[in-house]
């Protein structure tokens, strides 16, 4: 028999955006809860929630970061890692050079 930590963890799903938006378009059209929707494809509630609560997002219809911002601030960050990164490695070497040259 299972233990309640072997039922908890669940594989990570991944869906794509199509799905999502597909999701998304039934829960508007089909007048049935976000509940209902999530219960019948076998989702969970809380993303299917996120999904409507981004997209009214994306469309204007809700204040918040969009996708596209959120997609460029992911970016973003990385690019600033990774100059970070490159910047400590010349502020090592200088100092390197720096003690070989005296």
């Amino acid at each position: 028999m299972e233990t309640m930590e072997e039922k908890r963890k669940r594989p990570r799903r991944s869906f794509s955006d199509e799905y999502k938006a597909e999701v998304v378009e039934l829960c508007r059209t089909s007048g049935k809860a976000i509940a209902a929707v999530a219960g019948d494809l076998g989702l969970s509630v809380s993303a299917v929630r996120r999904w409507v609560a981004q997209a009214d997002i994306d469309d204007g219809r809700r204040p918040g970061m969009t996708s596209e911002e959120h997609s460029e601030l992911a970016q973003l960050r990385k690019e600033n890692r990774v100059l970070r990164e490159e910047r400590d490695i010349l502020k090592r070497a200088t100092i390197f050079f720096a003690k070989e040259t005296r």
